[in-house]
């Protein structure tokens, strides 16, 4: 999966897979099993075993806890605020394992569900693993990008809570007074090797919506 088939990508069959890795069909059928309990993979009945891709409903139930006090719920959408690319800092380094010689792409975007907006947040990239990303157009579904574009797949994420008081730069983005209380998400996303890819702080106002986690 780590590069070797696109996301969407039919796998051969258990038996081959077997055959090409040397190891037998029921070792092959326990790994695709845990694969798919991870939404690596998924099942069709009668069609396959495919890639996961990180398409918008995937990332919505996996990747972003943050649910409307009422109604279902949905994909934010996303404004760019700044791209640009700097020298990690210190806690960029530490997160991400990068030496102190290399630089990041840093993304800040605005988050909105509707017309409000609800997240300001700042993404850090170590540039070597994004070449040319700081340039181009910055999606909504950035996940999505990394896998099609980059051969990245974000296969788990760790995330720190707080309670924080915002500044005023972040307050003014979020159209809200300096000081007002909102939810600090510290997120760590890793790839299918455990390598971290991605340090995104988020700033989230919680008036309207509640974190939620599916504990099993």
């Amino acid at each position: 999966v780590d590069g070797v088939w696109a996301p969407g990508a039919v796998l051969p069959s258990e038996g081959q897979l077997a055959a090409e890795i040397g190891v037998s069909q029921g070792t092959v059928r326990k790994a695709l099993d845990e694969l798919a309990a991870e939404n690596l993979v998924v099942r069709r009945q009668g069609r396959g075993t495919f890639v996961a891709e990180h398409d918008e409903r995937r990332i919505l139930f996996q990747f972003f806890k943050l649910a409307p006090d009422q109604g279902a719920p949905r994909f934010p959408d996303s404004a760019v605020l700044s791209t640009t690319t700097a020298f990690a800092d210190a806690g960029e380094r530490e997160a991400l394992d990068l030496a102190d010689s290399e630089t990041v792409i840093r993304i800040r975007r605005l988050r909105s569900l509707g017309e409000r907006p609800l997240i300001v947040e700042t993404l850090s990239l170590p540039q070597r693993l994004f070449p040319g990303l700081e340039t181009g157009p910055v999606p909504n579904n950035l996940y999505s990008l990394y896998a099609g574009h980059y051969g990245i797949t974000i296969a788990h994420a760790r995330e720190r809570l707080k309670a924080v008081a915002l500044g005023s730069e972040d307050a003014t983005a979020l159209g809200v007074t300096a000081g007002d209380p909102a939810l600090q998400i510290d997120r760590l996303a890793l790839s299918l090797d455990g390598m971290p890819v991605e340090r995104r702080l988020s700033l989230c106002l919680t008036q309207e919506v509640h974190y939620l986690s599916d504990l099993r």
